[in-house]
């Protein structure tokens, strides 16, 4: 377009070549309102908006661009700028002696009349050769309404650093300073619409939308923007599509198709009024509604687009918009305001003519009425009369207000104090437009409304919106309600506030609609993303057990600490239960029963061979020997109580040792009676004197030799690595076994090996003595009970290595009291059998074979 615009400029200077002087590109015909002043504010403002379509060729002129269709809306905005000016050239407080004017031109939404109308502005509309040499006829220019059109007006005047403030134009694209630098606006970048838009989305708990934009600066610089925030803010798109007015109806039809198959019940609209008015009638006409629509400024508030039919496809919808304002004055000025027939100042003439049906031209033909100018608005309601939406208007008041200021600046300069060049100042006769452009980058003021204008380093203003819902009151007329706030000056997380009370959602919901590809992820279980999908689409998968979540759509679970286990839920973890043998249990009480009778019938067998020791079955079973296998089997009953209880340091450490040696001392005293049945036998063999060389003080000798040796392995192992308590956590997942690691397994096993060793040497020597003549062999009881003893230890070897936890405590517990119950029983209970049922038989005659005994 831009190059069109070249083409027929060229044309244009070819046709007047028979003019010798030089003449600006520009005309009168798009000069709407003019007033002198010592500085001159320009204003580009698109006064209808469909442009004549022509079809330019090189070697005909096709003359100028045509338009119709008159925006009230756009005119407002030239009333509004004028009446600033006004309010600040009457005003004693800003520019008390300096007086402001104004060139205002109209545009279509036509790059080539926006470019002419921008190169107007520079140059002015004089026929004089010397016109292409002066300065630029205005010190700043208000305009245009669009991105597209300011984009190419900015680009005209930013070499020349002529400063332009729109207000209206969002594209981000402009905040670029390399290729616009002289530009500012009132109005936030649509940067920052499109990051607060997706701050929305997530604010209602939207993750899975459809967006649609307008094909163009403005509607994909802002997507662009918004699918990028919406990204990070974890919210995902099902579709983008774009749309242009221009576009046939097919193309229409197929964005259609798309919303109609979609899964999301959200879409994002960032697009012109215009362009979307065409794709709502077509949802419309193919009964597509329901949908909760999220709009930009650029159509949220479009009146135009408000119709009871759009309505039906658009109920409930939220976006944002400038907030509006108050401007005292304003409507007065509109309505006391005339129009005139004088050159460059006709803005008014196609208002009147259309409000009051008539013409202002008193020579036209076929005139049904013809106007004077002086009738009144003051009783019409039109758009252009009706300020009650003066959002975008206030901007027009800020912009004109910031130049102002910038004026006054300069004007306040002090000399030798200046910004400029050796510090100079603005001659105040001849003020320049990149003055004005300095100055502009300082202000900061605050306007009646209590608003704070000032412009960052891109020229931007701070982003803050309304919140606006789509709502019909109870005359059937579609209202555009202020249900919330947006600011980004607000905390993080804070920066919209709503009032939910009020609102409208779309599909007649009274609560927030739903839009999400999964539904959330409950505390207790994790995100489970589907491949080939998009991350907002998942399954929702339980925490393994240790691993919990307490937060919902929980991207993975937590692993609970070492000492802890997750809930039921998987929603936090709590304390594994702690498992050691107590006496509280119904095991741990069976065993200490089992202990205290094996002591209890150890010490009673005591007293029964006390009572009896001076008859001949006690003496003759050497009762030396046997009172301390009993104190050392009672020893052993005892040592088992030991290991049920909560392992401590003392008590892992005693349980073992105490184990060891009460063993050894047992199984060393059976050892001595076996060794003692061996000599005794020898020693009736003639000429024999063995019994004299073990007698009772090497017996007792050989007990406390072969016990030392177990004291010393147990005092070794308590030296270099003792059993310890720990916590075993590898076993169970829910549970912790608190046990005794043995410290050093080579001391464990030497200890059980020793005991073993002293237990098979009994039992072999026990076993070649089984079958010496004597109606009373010991013998062959020592051997039952080392048969016993040894087939306990052996079992107890991999049944204590395989079970788990308290178990393998009650193995060998079960192990000492087995082994220690078959010593007792058959050592023993045959000899008290005797003493107490068959006293006869207690004699030295059945003892030395002289009589018969049957039970022997």
């Amino acid at each position: 377009m831009l190059l069109l615009a070249t083409i027929l400029m060229i044309i244009n200077f070819t046709a007047s070549a028979e003019q010798p002087e030089c003449r600006a590109y520009g005309s009168d015909e798009l000069l709407h309102f003019s007033k002198e002043g010592d500085v001159s504010i320009g204003g580009i403002f698109s006064f209808h908006q469909n442009p004549v379509g022509v079809n330019p060729t090189l070697l005909i002129n096709p003359g100028n661009i045509g338009c119709y269709g008159l925006d009230l809306g756009e005119l407002q905005y030239a009333m509004t700028m004028m009446f600033a000016i006004e309010q600040i050239n009457n005003s004693t407080d800003l520019l008390p002696s300096f007086t402001l004017g104004y060139r205002i031109y109209g545009s279509c939404p036509s790059i080539p009349l926006s470019v002419r109308a921008s190169l107007s502005l520079m140059n002015g509309q004089m026929e004089a050769e010397e016109s292409c040499l002066n300065s630029s006829t205005v010190q700043a220019v208000i305009g245009d309404t669009t991105s597209t059109s300011t984009i190419d007006i900015a680009r005209n005047m930013g070499p020349f650093k002529i400063p332009v403030l729109s207000h209206s134009a969002t594209c981000a694209c402009l905040s670029n300073r390399q290729q616009y630098p002289s530009f500012f606006r009132t109005i936030p970048s649509d940067y920052y619409q499109s990051r607060a838009l997706a701050k929305l989305v997530k604010y209602f708990g939207w993750t899975w939308v459809g967006a649609v934009r307008s094909r163009g600066d403005y509607g994909n610089n802002g997507m662009a923007t918004f699918l990028e925030a919406a990204e990070k803010e974890g919210i995902c798109v099902e579709y983008s599509v774009a749309i242009y007015r221009t576009d046939s109806r097919e193309k229409f039809l197929e964005v259609v198709d798309i919303i109609k198959k979609s899964t999301s019940k959200v879409i994002v609209a960032f697009a012109d009024g215009n362009d979307l008015d065409i794709l709502i009638k077509e949802l419309y006409n193919q009964n597509v509604t329901g949908f909760q629509w999220v709009g930009s400024e650029g159509w949220i508030t479009y009146k135009y687009l408000a119709t009871p039919m759009n309505y039906a496809v658009v109920r409930g919808a939220v976006g944002f918009a400038v907030p509006n304002a108050h401007i005292p004055g304003l409507r007065e000025f509109i309505v006391s305001s005339r129009p005139s027939l004088r050159p460059g100042n006709k803005g008014l003439v196609e208002l009147w003519e259309s409000v009051f049906d008539c013409t202002l031209n008193p020579n036209a033909n076929n005139a049904s009425k013809i106007c004077n100018g002086e009738e009144s608005l003051v009783n019409t309601y039109t758009g252009f009369t009706d300020v009650s939406d003066a959002s975008l208007l206030n901007n027009v008041y800020k912009a004109v207000y910031a130049i102002a200021h910038a004026i006054e600046g300069i004007l306040a300069c002090e000399k030798g104090r200046g910004p400029f060049l050796n510090k100079t100042c603005a001659e105040k006769g001849k003020i320049q437009p990149w003055q004005v452009l300095h100055y502009l980058t300082q202000v900061n003021f605050t306007t009646k409304n209590g608003e704070n204008v000032y412009f960052d380093e891109h020229g931007d203003p701070a982003a803050r919106y309304a919140l606006v819902n789509w709502q019909m009151n109870y005359e059937g007329i579609i209202i555009f309600e202020a249900t919330g706030l947006y600011d980004a000056s607000w905390p993080e997380g804070q920066q919209i506030k709503m009032k939910y009370n009020n609102a409208v959602w779309a599909g007649n919901e009274k609560n927030v609609p739903r839009s999400v590809c999964s539904e959330n992820c409950l505390p207790g279980t994790r995100r489970a993303y589907v491949k080939g999908k998009p991350i907002c689409c998942f399954d929702c998968i339980p925490c393994a057990d240790g691993e919990f979540s307490n937060t919902t759509n929980a991207v993975t679970c937590v692993p609970c600490p070492l000492e802890y286990k997750s809930n039921g839920n998987r929603t936090q973890c709590e304390l594994k239960n702690i498992e050691f043998l107590t006496f509280k249990e119904v095991m741990g009480n069976i065993l200490v029963t089992c202990s205290l009778c094996g002591g209890c019938l150890t010490i009673t067998t005591s007293f029964i061979f006390f009572y009896h020791r001076h008859t001949p079955i006690v003496k003759a079973n050497n009762s030396e020997l046997s009172f301390l296998l009993l104190f050392s089997l009672t020893l052993c009953f005892l040592c088992s109580l030991t290991f049920i209880c909560r392992p401590t340091e003392w008590s892992c450490m005693l349980r073992h040792t105490a184990f060891g040696i009460t063993f050894v001392l047992c199984i060393s005293c059976v050892l001595g009676k076996t060794i003692v049945v061996l000599m005794a036998f020898k020693a009736t063999l003639p000429g024999s004197n063995i019994m004299k060389r073990f007698g009772p003080a090497q017996q007792r000798l050989g007990v406390l030799a072969f016990t030392l040796i177990q004291v010393l392995i147990c005092v070794l192992w308590l030296t270099i690595s003792p059993p310890f308590p720990y916590k075993n956590m590898n076993h169970y997942k829910d549970k912790i076994i608190l046990e005794c690691d043995s410290g050093s397994a080579i001391g464990f096993w030497a200890v059980l090996g020793y005991i073993g060793l002293l237990a098979i040497l009994c039992f072999i020597l026990a076993f070649l003595a089984r079958k010496l003549p004597n109606n009373f062999n010991e013998a062959k009881f020592i051997t039952f009970s080392m048969l016993i003893f040894c087939a306990v230890w052996i079992t107890f070897i991999p049944a204590y290595v395989s079970s788990p936890g308290k178990i393998s405590v009650a193995v060998e517990i079960f192990a000492i009291l087995a082994s220690s119950y078959g010593m007792l029983f058959c050592i023993f209970i045959p000899k008290c059998y005797i003493i107490l049922l068959k006293p006869d038989m207690n004699s030295k005659k059945l003892l030395m074979g002289k009589a018969s005994s049957r039970i022997l």
